[in-house]
């Protein structure tokens, strides 16, 4: 899976996670619907459509990519079962992914990094955002980023950013996209210390 420290760059902003600010503990029942997490997919259908989008890709293209992306559920890697401890820590500091298009010169988007990343953590009234620019490489395809924007806000207020020096670029971080859920609910891929994570999109569709 992607471990803590190979997702500490990569944390991008979002709300209170929704379990959480309705003031149940993750995993709790609603009553307002079905189990958080149901509809997610285990790992055993993971690997599944893993072994599929290695050998035919995923088809996953940047429309498909595109919003804020709760972070649910993470595994290490060769791990059967997700790490409670992990992604209950991850849930409760509102880590995510948000994915845009990045506008080209005259107004379209550019080939060489046409998305841009920003992945943050909140504690309080704290945000912690790391933000830079990611392409879509190869079949499968790779989603490789770079961040080159640190900041710490308080209420939306900046309190501290720093610029940060660009990875080498035959080391840079990637996920390898696996899938994504029916409506685009859910985003699977794995990161590039092989640890393996899943998505929720916010709002859910519907």
């Amino acid at each position: 899976m992607i471990s803590t420290a190979a997702l500490a760059p990569l944390m991008s902003t979002l709300p209170p996670d929704p379990e959480t600010a309705a003031g149940r503990s993750p995993g709790a029942p609603r009553a307002d619907g079905p189990r958080q997490g149901q509809d997610l997919p285990e790992a055993e259908a993971l690997l599944a459509l893993e072994r599929r989008a290695r050998r035919g890709g995923s088809g996953l293209r940047e429309p498909d990519l595109e919003g804020l992306w709760l972070l649910q559920r993470v595994w290490s890697r060769g791990q059967g079962q997700p790490s409670a401890l992990a992604g209950g820590l991850l849930r409760g500091l509102g880590a995510s992914l948000r994915i845009e298009r990045r506008a080209g010169p005259a107004g379209t988007a550019g080939a060489a990094e046409a998305l841009q990343l920003t992945n943050s953590v909140r504690l309080g009234a704290l945000e912690l955002r790391f933000e830079g620019p990611g392409r879509l490489q190869g079949r499968r395809p790779l989603l490789v980023f770079g961040f080159d924007r640190l900041q710490l806000l308080a209420g939306g207020r900046v309190l501290l950013e720093r610029r940060l020096p660009a990875a080498d670029p035959l080391r840079q971080p990637f996920f390898a996209l696996i899938a994504a859920g029916p409506e685009r609910r859910w985003l699977a891929a794995r990161g590039r210390s092989g640890g393996l994570a899943v998505w929720r999109l916010s709002p859910p569709p519907g």
